[in-house]
């Protein structure tokens, strides 16, 4: 059969492991003939199954015809699946309880699979305030008040100020909102808004870039930020400013910077310090107890010499820990741009 479906497409058919296997299985079935399947699964078949379901992307017919027949003997399938998270999270809505659905695909996603409101305070203020003000007040009202504390201000700020005030006004009055109501608004939000925001809105270049130069270990960075220097110095200080390095986490608040020290892994603290400037050395040690940073100090010292490539990963997995965190609310990372936050 392997060798059917690679005749037909002139290339080896797609290799499938055993979980991608189930994956297309469960998608070819589709709603109408995998309920009994999805119901007779536990919580951790269904949460590897989800995972490789919603990152399975393309499959081609062939592969799909390969496998069914391989199960059912004489089934064909009707054409090539996408597994994505949408797909993955209507499908388990048929057969499970909304919660386990919520909690299946919160923990596949990861930080990147916010809820609505968490989202939508991603937004920026100047477009969520100019969709906003054409919305009923209380409409407003009952958005403001779900997102974060700091994007609302910004966005009430924007709005004209007689409906602003308004808005203030119903927010302070306004009880515990009913459920229907709450549904309403979000599922407007996320049909009317934020699909047409994913398909018009085009993320500014050098905020792609200043992610990709934060991805390159030193020497890379290093080589491509002097040549951009040489040829585009303006872009090189606007990519510079948008980055958030390792030794910007020494702009942590002191709640923040404490929340950090709890999470963090302390073997991997070391390795990222021996790379470090005295200043961030600093602000990591007084952030510890007396004893923990002469502990700290006497693992440095002790562990001689590290490749330079090593701090640079302990380091990024640092970086990324704040930015995880930050992700959940519970830090606040900043970097100074002139006048200006960058609220990551």
């Amino acid at each position: 059969m392997a060798s059917l479906a690679g005749r037909a497409t002139g290339r080896p058919a797609r290799k499938l492991t055993g979980p991608e296997r189930a994956a297309v299985l469960m998608l070819a079935l589709g709603e109408q003939h995998g309920g009994k399947i999805w119901g007779m699964l536990d919580d951790d078949e269904l949460r590897e199954l989800s995972v490789v379901m919603s990152t399975l992307g393309t499959i081609e017919a062939e592969s799909v015809e390969n496998l069914l027949l391989e199960f059912v003997g004489r089934m064909s399938a009707s054409g090539a699946l996408m597994g994505n998270y949408d797909a993955t999270e209507r499908l388990l809505q048929q057969f499970l309880p909304p919660e386990r659905v919520g909690g299946i695909m919160d923990e596949i996603r990861g930080p990147a699979g916010r809820n609505m409101w968490e989202k939508l305070s991603n937004v920026q203020e100047e477009v969520l305030a100019n969709y906003l003000k054409n919305e009923y007040p209380q409409t407003v009202a009952v958005v403001l008040g779900k997102i974060k504390p700091e994007h609302a201000a910004r966005v009430l700020g924007i709005l004209p100020e007689e409906l602003a005030l308004d808005v203030i006004n119903r927010m302070l009055k306004m009880e515990a909102v009913q459920k229907e109501v709450l549904e309403r608004v979000e599922s407007t939000l996320r049909t009317e808004f934020m699909s047409n925001l994913s398909q018009t809105r085009r993320r500014d270049a050098h905020e792609v870039m200043a992610e990709i130069f934060n991805n390159f270990d030193r020497q890379t960075e290093t080589r491509f930020m002097t040549a951009l220097e040489d040829e585009n110095r303006e872009a090189a200080e606007r990519i510079k400013t948008l980055m958030f390095t390792f030794d910007d986490l020494t702009r942590l608040d002191s709640g923040s910077a404490q929340t950090m020290m709890r999470n963090i892994d302390k073997d991997k603290l070391a390795i990222a310090l021996k790379g470090a400037n005295e200043t961030v050395r600093q602000f990591f040690m007084s952030n510890m107890s007396t004893r923990a940073a002469k502990m700290l100090a006497d693992d440095m010292q002790a562990m001689g010499p590290v490749r330079l490539r090593d701090v640079d990963e302990a380091q990024s997995q640092l970086v990324n820990l704040a930015k995880d965190l930050a992700a959940k609310g519970e830090i606040m990372i900043s970097k100074s741009r002139g006048d200006e936050e960058l609220i990551y």
